[in-house]
Parts: structure tokens; C-alpha cells; sequence
């Protein structure tokens, strides 16, 4: 497995452009400097990991990118309901200012463009859809087929620039909006991306054997239907790609560990940036939690297993993850957990963020 690139910090980058999607959503683009150019060069289908102090306390939230490679970074952000951190930058953020964010991250990323790719999106999902969508339409080799679901037509993001692309590449870019609250003239496009809609359309639209590369972003019920759909069509599953959003309501509140064990206790040591720190930590404790004590600069975001931020590779005893959204088969199997849903189960436990 090819090591994960080494970890920079939080950079200030100035807001270069907010533009308004939908009632509830926007795009913001921000300006990176000169030096900063290579740190947050990213791959189609990355997301950044936004931060700010509200009322003393640090919140953390990851937003897909939605510019093609090469492009300056821009995500994509739809409104969560009394949502701290998406309404500040739905409403409030404006060009000029500057926001704390990370450089790119994560592995729902486009390795090879020269084959069919059908995308299934619902909602924000479209955000890293669409940087993938453009990204491969760079080769002239590429197909490109979207499956887009939505309440209405007014919660569409990114309409205008779908609608482009499918402009620009009229025979290699198809373009299917399904519409749950809105009555479209054909009724196959009216309802939900579920499991019965989805046996019924792909079929129709592609075909699903030859297809090279599925890629599926959106609430952990569609994305779920989706995979029981083409496991059904005989689809290897190296060739399903999936990145889910939070699959709670909102993001989990902080976890706050003990400040020293009370009962059944574990060595648990962590190696970040090449430094080594141990510590003692209760049993039934999350090692993210924990390590914070003693390493406030562990990487995280989302602390719902869902990003992939703190993800880090065993290499000394044993570790129980309660769930897990977003390491594929692959890494699990050698070795990697995500440090926020995991607890020891092994009286001493080394965990390496910078394998």
C-alpha cells in the first residue's frame, strides 16, 4: 500500500470567491499563495477540513472539493439546519476574508480517467462528483454518466455547471436528474435513488458490465442501496468507489477522555511528524480522545468515522473500531484504523499516523 504523504498543519487562506448556488448553498474558492502551491494541490474527489473558535470551543468540518485537478481549491457547501459552521459560510463569509483550513485529504480520488464512469450522487454528494465528472472528462478517452438525486428542482447545486459540461461533451457526458418531491415528465425520474429505482435505471442507461469505475457519494442509505444493487449486477468491488457524508444528523459532539484512567487502563503510544509520545489511557477510551491530551496536532475532522482524517496503522497490539465509513477492505486489512472509533483492546498499543 502506498504510505499516506505527510501531514501539514492549518494555513490561513483568503477567501478569493463565495458564489451562491441555491437558497441554501454555496461554492467558496479560496486564493492560495505561491508557497503553499504544492500543500494544497489536490486530487478529484479530496476535501478539505475547515476550522474556527466558536464560543471557545475549536469546531472541525470537512467540505468535498468541487473544481476540476488543477483548478484553485473551491468546495462545495449546502446549509445544515442551526448548522454552527455551514451557516457562517452560507451567510456570513465574504471575499477577502480568511478561513483556517487543511490541506486536501482523503481517498475517494480519480486514479485513471481513460475508461466509463457512472457517478450516483444525492444532495451535497455532487460536490466531489463533480470534480471527478470534470476531471475525467479532461481525456478525450473518458465517459462520463451522472445520476443526480435531489428534492427539486430549486436544491440543484452546481446545475449551471453540469449543464456545461454536458454542453462541452455532448456524446461523452450524460446527464440524469431524479427528482423526489418534483413530478418530471418521465415517472422512472420521480423519487428516490433506492435500491428499486436504481435496478431499474442503470440497466437502461449504461452498460453495467463494461462500466470501469462507480463512484457513489451521498446519505449512507443511498450510497448502501447502491452497492446491494451492483453487488446484485455482479460488479467487482474494486471498481465501487464510495464516500459518504455524516451518516447521523449532525456531526458527534466531542468525546472528552478521562484525565487519568480509573479502571482497566492501556499503553497506548502515538507517532506523528516522526516523534513518539506515550501515554496512559482507560481501556473503553477512543485513542483520538485520549492522545489529544498529551498531542493536540492529531489530524481529525469529523470524529464520526466518516472522513478518514485520523486514520493511522497499527504496528503494535491490537485495536477494536466500532465503525468504520471510510477505510476500505484493503487498509483494514493491513493494519489501519480510524483513531476516533477505535479503543484498545491490548495492553499496549502503537498506532503510526505517518505510515
Amino acid at each position: 500500500m502506498e504510505a499516506a504523504p505527510r501531514r501539514a498543519g492549518f494555513h490561513a487562506l483568503r477567501v478569493a470567491g463565495v458564489e451562491r448556488l441555491c437558497d441554501d448553498a454555496v461554492a467558496v474558492t479560496f486564493d492560495v499563495p505561491p508557497d503553499l502551491a504544492a500543500a494544497y494541490a489536490f486530487r478529484p474527489g479530496q476535501f478539505l477540513t475547515l476550522r474556527r473558535t466558536i464560543g471557545g470551543r475549536e469546531e472541525r468540518r470537512s467540505y468535498s472539493i468541487c473544481a476540476p485537478a488543477g483548478a484553485a481549491p473551491r468546495i462545495g457547501v449546502r446549509e445544515i439546519p442551526d448548522g454552527l459552521f455551514s451557516s457562517w459560510l452560507v451567510h456570513h463569509v465574504r471575499p477577502g476574508d480568511t478561513v483556517e483550513v487543511l490541506p486536501p485529504s482523503g481517498t475517494f480520488t480519480l486514479d485513471t480517467t481513460a475508461a466509463h464512469h457512472v457517478l450516483i450522487a444525492a444532495g451535497s454528494g455532487i460536490t466531489p462528483v463533480l470534480s471527478i465528472a470534470a476531471s475525467a472528462l479532461a481525456d478525450p478517452d473518458a465517459r462520463v454518466t451522472v445520476l443526480y438525486g435531489n428534492r427539486t428542482s430549486g436544491t440543484v447545486m452546481f446545475a449551471d455547471e453540469l449543464a456545461d459540461l454536458k454542453d462541452a461533451h455532448p456524446d461523452r457526458f450524460e446527464l440524469v436528474h431524479v427528482l423526489s418531491q418534483e413530478p418530471r415528465e418521465a415517472e422512472l425520474f420521480s423519487g428516490r435513488l433506492d435500491a428499486g429505482r436504481l435496478r431499474t435505471l442503470l440497466p437502461l442507461l449504461v452498460p453495467v458490465a463494461d462500466v470501469g469505475h462507480w463512484w457513489l457519494c451521498g446519505p449512507l442509505g443511498m450510497v448502501t442501496d447502491a452497492r446491494d444493487v451492483l453487488d446484485g449486477f455482479g460488479v467487482p468491488r474494486d471498481r465501487v468507489h464510495q464516500e459518504l457524508f455524516f451518516v447521523d444528523d449532525a456531526p458527534p459532539g466531542p468525546n472528552r477522555a478521562q484525565a487519568a484512567p480509573s479502571g482497566p487502563s492501556c499503553e497506548v503510544t502515538v507517532v506523528l511528524d516522526g516523534r513518539s509520545t506515550t501515554l496512559t489511557q482507560p481501556a473503553d477510551a477512543r485513542i483520538l480522545d485520549s492522545a489529544q491530551r498529551v498531542r493536540p496536532d492529531l489530524p481529525f475532522a469529523c470524529k464520526g468515522g466518516v472522513c478518514g482524517t485520523c486514520r493511522a496503522r497499527v504496528v503494535e497490539g491490537e485495536a477494536d473500531m466500532r465503525r468504520n465509513f471510510a477505510l476500505d477492505p484493503a487498509e483494514v486489512e493491513a493494519g489501519y484504523i480510524l483513531t476516533c472509533q477505535s479503543t484498545p483492546s491490548t495492553p499496549r498499543l502503537t498506532v503510526d499516523y505517518d505510515s
